[in-house]
C-alpha cells in the first residue's frame, strides 16, 4: 500500500513540476521520509530526480539552450560531488532555513530585475551553479532556487524546462554517483529510486500539453507560487525542533 501511494504522489509531482520546473521533491520527500525512512528518503530521491531530469530534457530537447547548460551543469556538477561529501558535516537544517528565506526574498528580487530588463549572463549562470550544486550536495533538494537564475538569464515555459533540468541532471548525476561510490546508495534504494523516478517520468511528459498553453505571465506567477510554497516550507524545516 505504501508503494502505490508513493508511486501516486510522484505522478502528480512529475506532473506539477512538468509544468513548473521543480518542486518535486517537496512533494516526495515527506512521503519516502514516512514508508521508507528519513535516512533513505535521500539518496532514493537522487536518484528519482536524475530520472525526472532526464524526462523533462526529453520533452523539451529542442528548446534546451546548450550554452547556459554548460555555463550552469559543468560547476555545478563538480560542487554537487564535493557537497555530497561533506553532507555529514554541516547542520541541514541551517541549509534550510537559509535557502527558505533566500527564496521568499527572491519573488520580489525577480521581479525588480525584470522591470528594470536586468538579464544575468552566463558568468551568473556559472557562479550560481557551483554555489546551487554545492548545496544540493548537502541536502535533499535546491531546485527551486535555480527557478530564478534561469528565469532572471531570460528562459520561460519549456527552454526554462528543459535548460534547467538539463542542468539539474548534471548536477543530480554528480551527487548520485558520489553516493554510489561511497556505498551510501545500496541496490535496493537504487531499486527504489528508479521505480519512483518511473512516476515522476511519466507526469513530466503529462504536463507537456499544459505548459505549451500557458501565457509567460502565467508562468512566472507559477513561478512565484512555487517559490514561495517552497520557501517557506524549508524555512518551516529549519525552524522546526528535531
Amino acid at each position: 500500500m505504501g508503494v502505490l501511494f508513493v508511486l501516486a504522489v510522484g505522478l502528480v509531482a512529475g506532473v506539477i513540476s512538468g509544468i513548473v520546473g521543480t518542486g518535486s521533491s517537496i512533494m516526495l520527500v515527506p512521503v519516502l521520509a514516512a514508508v521508507y525512512g528519513p535516512k533513505a528518503a535521500v539518496p532514493i530521491m537522487a536518484v528519482a530526480a536524475l530520472m525526472a531530469n532526464v524526462s523533462r530534457v526529453l520533452a523539451w530537447w529542442r528548446s534546451v539552450d546548450r550554452r547556459a547548460f554548460f555555463a550552469y551543469g559543468a560547476p555545478g556538477a563538480l560542487a554537487a560531488a564535493a557537497g555530497a561529501r561533506t553532507l555529514l558535516v554541516l547542520p541541514p537544517r541551517a541549509v534550510d532555513l537559509a535557502i527558505g528565506a533566500f527564496l521568499v526574498a527572491m519573488i520580489p528580487g525577480r521581479r525588480w530585475l525584470a522591470s528594470h530588463l536586468v538579464r544575468l549572463r552566463l558568468i551568473h549562470l556559472a557562479l550560481g551553479g557551483a554555489v546551487i550544486g554545492f548545496l544540493t550536495g548537502i541536502v535533499v533538494s535546491t531546485g527551486p532556487i535555480s527557478v530564478p537564475l534561469f528565469v532572471a538569464y531570460g528562459l520561460a515555459k519549456g527552454a526554462f524546462i528543459g535548460t534547467e533540468a538539463a542542468g539539474s541532471l548534471a548536477v543530480y548525476a554528480s551527487k548520485t554517483l558520489t553516493f554510489r561510490g561511497a556505498g551510501a546508495l545500496p541496490t535496493e534504494e537504487l531499486a527504489k529510486g528508479l521505480v519512483v523516478g518511473a512516476s515522476l517520468m511519466a507526469g513530466a511528459f503529462l504536463a507537456k500539453p499544459f505548459v505549451l498553453r500557458l501565457s509567460p505571465e502565467t508562468f512566472r506567477f507559477a513561478m512565484d507560487g512555487l517559490m514561495l510554497l517552497a520557501g517557506l516550507s524549508m524555512v518551516w524545516s529549519g525552524l522546526s525542533p528535531g
